[in-house]
């Protein structure tokens, strides 16, 4: 929809669009918006960049302006971070990440929880991860793998049915995967073994451990090479960022491996890594690959010093 608005010192109108917000003959792509803000019958969109831009004299349709490009702004979102199925709830309510914390909307799904703020601290929890659903009067408290804590509520009467129902879907995703896992077996060297997603079972990962770091081996239909990533730190601590980054980016393996310069050019991934801490850390661990060839398993062994 376009409306009639004053923004970068001038009378635009304003094109609000599935993958950005066109302010008269400039776009910009939701993948560079650090937050949407409404203030006083103004809008204002703050860049990555560090800009921000001012959009105002909106009049009797500034409430469908705001509505429209937040509706547009968190689909987006919620396509980044790869959410499938419809919502079990969706609602308003507090939230409190180990980030930031603030009212937006929050989701449910059969295998997430995730919470949709107008800024990039948009946020997926995948249930399978969870340790702990806990509902303490107003407030969700949900503990991952990791220790990393979430806070979502005072969503009315909607709290209660929030927390009972995504305790339930947890229970059921753990169960899924566990049965899929149950059915996959990791070779030599490999020694462990995991799921991208549960929805998409056929596609799995191994992943090796040794001197020279974590070798990846990424089974998605396309297999061509075994990735290969630097561990500083602990196996373990290692291990459950892996599994994170893993799920977090779903069949789309390229994202944890490809270079800056090509992921700015697909604005959907951009937006992915940026909501995914775990996604993060691997890439800035990323030393190379190793091509599937006759000398692959000698450069394997060679790499793991095995």
């Amino acid at each position: 929809m376009t409306y009639s608005a004053r923004a970068l010192g001038s009378d635009v109108q304003i094109s609000v669009e599935k993958e950005g917000v066109r302010i008269g003959a400039r776009y910009i792509d939701y993948s560079d918006v650090a937050a949407l803000v409404p203030l006083n019958h103004r809008v204002l969109v703050d860049t990555l960049a560090g800009e921000r831009i001012e959009i105002s004299m909106l009049g009797f349709s500034y409430d469908g302006f705001w509505e429209d490009i937040l509706a547009s702004y968190t689909d987006r979102c919620l396509e980044s971070l790869f959410v499938e199925g419809e919502a079990i709830m969706s609602v308003e309510g507090d939230y409190s990440t180990p980030y930031e914390s603030g009212r937006s909307r929050i989701d449910l799904y059969r295998d997430s929880v995730c919470i949709l703020p107008p800024s990039c601290g948009a946020v997926r929890i995948p249930l399978c991860f969870t340790e702990s659903i806990t509902l303490d009067e107003y407030n969700i408290l949900i503990t991952v793998a990791g220790g990393e804590q979430y806070s979502v509520g005072r969503m009315g009467y909607d709290t209660k049915p929030f927390a009972e129902r995504a305790l339930a879907a947890s229970d059921i995703i753990k169960k899924e995967k566990k049965a899929i896992l149950a059915q996959l077996k990791s070779t030599p060297p490999f020694t462990h073994v995991g799921l991208f997603r549960t929805t998409t079972p056929d596609l799995y990962w191994q992943a090796a451990y040794g001197a020279g770091g974590c070798a990846l081996e990424l089974f998605t239909k396309e297999d061509s090479a075994t990735y290969l990533y630097r561990v500083d730190d602990r196996a373990d601590l290692f291990s459950t960022m892996l599994v994170k980054a893993l799920e977090a980016v779903g069949p789309h393996r390229e994202m944890i491996y490809m270079t800056e310069e090509a992921l700015s050019e697909k604005p959907l991934y951009k937006m992915s890594v940026a909501r995914s801490r775990a996604v993060r850390e691997l890439r800035s661990r990323f030393t190379g690959r190793l091509i599937h060839s006759s000398s692959h398993a000698e450069k394997l062994k060679e790499f793991l010093g095995n």
